[in-house]
């Protein structure tokens, strides 16, 4: 079973909400609406989507790189958990 099936169900509600945000900027653009209404539902997809990628982005590098729960080697663990850190902040 592969580590996104896992978390099906949470990822595509999370897509399904992605979905709903782009359909909303549509009906935005389609009505004329104004420009800063507009930019602040861009502004909230943009923001989901990169929670979304970070969540890919670690869920990736716990399960075919290095688990810092899991791992062994306390190096590698270590050097893990703070890339998945940097990758949560960069990604905020």
């Amino acid at each position: 079973m592969s580590h996104l099936s896992q978390n099906k169900a949470k990822l595509l509600a999370r897509v399904r909400r992605l979905k709903g945000q782009m359909e909303a900027i549509e009906r935005k653009l389609e009505d004329d609406a104004h420009c800063g209404e507009v930019l602040n539902l861009v502004a909230s997809v943009r923001g989901a989507i990169s929670g979304l990628t970070a969540e890919l982005i670690e869920d990736h590098l716990r399960e075919h790189v290095s688990n810092p729960d899991k791992d062994e080697d306390p190096a590698r663990a270590q050097g893990a958990a703070e890339l998945i850190d940097v990758i949560r902040t960069y990604l905020k």
